[in-house]
């Protein structure tokens, strides 16, 4: 049976008893992990492995240490039964994920998304996850087409016994709020991974599940809005912010179309016992008039976002609005500076935690959070 590799004194955190660590691929394995090849198999004897190690390959990675390699899942979908398995008690869990060389992955665990998007070779990042059957049943998978699924370390952490996750602010959305890598030091941000900056630990988890070039239906029906429902409850809030890419004629998405498919998602959140809020979309940085007032109130649906905010009673965060007054007060070329460079949509680091910081500072306003 597989080894807690390690134990937190109770005098750390009494509820925090197990951690592993697991060094994936066919190099060799850093002192303190658990090496795992492509060719292991689970067993329950042993407590974790591959449950189709047919489906899995042996890389290299371009990291350093633990790093240096990975393993590559040939076969993938958050449906897959090609995961790597680890028989866990049932509690809550910390699971820290490092990818291999990829362009674009995401990773799945329990048969849904948990992490949207990581980009660039050996990208971290961690979710926390309720273990309710006794095993952990993880896979890296799309992304981006075409692109190799790997993962090179993994580190899990048992955070408490009780199999129900914490407090959580749920994010849904497109480019201006998902995450992008590293995330401590991405030179582009959207305003869900800035989220945290703002909101007491204590009191919420983040966990941002928007994606670039995101539209409404694609949230509701492909993977992102499921994730969200397996674990939403009572006391956790759902912020989504979509419309940009549903007013592109390529996707095909009317006004009303838009509207109904926003609707259909509150209510199946509010099914839940959740909170639901609203948020418009900020303007393109050059949306000054000649008076060197910033408005963008006619982009991104935002009139249907605002009507069904009241038609469904829903708290609206007006970010277009909120957006467009802190433009106005530091003027154009400051504005400017919060995006990318020659790009008037998509904000900086620093653009997207002023727009995080104007969200949190409306949900305060409202009573939402405190």
């Amino acid at each position: 049976m597989l080894a807690a590799l390690y134990t937190v004194a109770p005098a750390q955190q009494a509820s925090a008893a197990l951690a592993y660590k697991f060094d994936f691929g066919s190099g060799s394995v850093e002192a303190g992990y658990t090496g795992v090849r492509a060719e292991d198999a689970y067993t329950s004897a042993k407590g974790y492995g591959f449950n189709t190690p047919a489906n899995m390959r042996n890389v290299t990675s371009s990291g350093t240490g633990v790093n240096s390699d990975a393993v590559q899942f040939v076969t993938f979908g958050t449906k897959s039964t090609n995961t790597f398995n680890v028989d866990l008690p049932n509690g809550l869990y910390n699971v820290k994920v490092t990818l291999g060389n990829t362009t674009r992955s995401s990773v799945a665990a329990e048969g849904v998304y948990q992490i949207i998007n990581m980009t660039g070779n050996n990208a971290v990042d961690q979710f926390q996850i309720p273990v309710t059957d006794g095993q952990l049943n993880l896979l890296v998978t799309e992304g981006k087409a075409g692109a190799a699924f790997t993962l090179s370390s993994l580190e899990i952490q048992q955070l408490s016994t009780i199999a129900v996750t914490r407090p959580t602010i749920y994010v849904g959305g497109d480019s201006t709020v998902a995450n992008y890598y590293p995330l401590d030091s991405s030179v582009q941000g959207g305003w869900g991974q800035m989220l945290a900056q703002y909101i007491n630990p204590t009191r919420f988890l983040v966990r941002n599940m928007a994606s670039g070039g995101q539209i409404a239906r694609g949230f509701r029906d492909d993977g992102q809005l499921e994730a969200i429902l397996k674990y939403i409850k009572p006391g956790d809030m759902f912020i989504v912010q979509l419309g940009i890419n549903d007013t592109n004629a390529k996707n095909n998405t009317t006004e009303a179309q838009f509207k109904d498919i926003m609707r259909d998602m509150i209510r199946q959140v509010k099914a839940k016992g959740a909170t639901v809020v609203l948020s418009t979309p900020q303007g393109r940085a050059t949306d000054f008039n000649s008076a060197g007032v910033h408005n963008a109130e006619g982009r991104w649906y935002r009139a249907a976002t605002v009507a069904l905010a009241s038609e469904e009673s829903v708290p609206l965060v007006d970010l277009n609005v909120l957006s467009s007054a802190y433009f106005t007060s530091i003027g154009a070329d400051a504005t400017l500076a919060l995006y990318m460079e020659g790009d008037t949509l998509h904000p900086n680091r620093a653009g997207a935690a002023q727009l995080a910081r104007l969200v949190v500072e409306e949900l305060k306003r409202q009573g939402l959070y405190q």
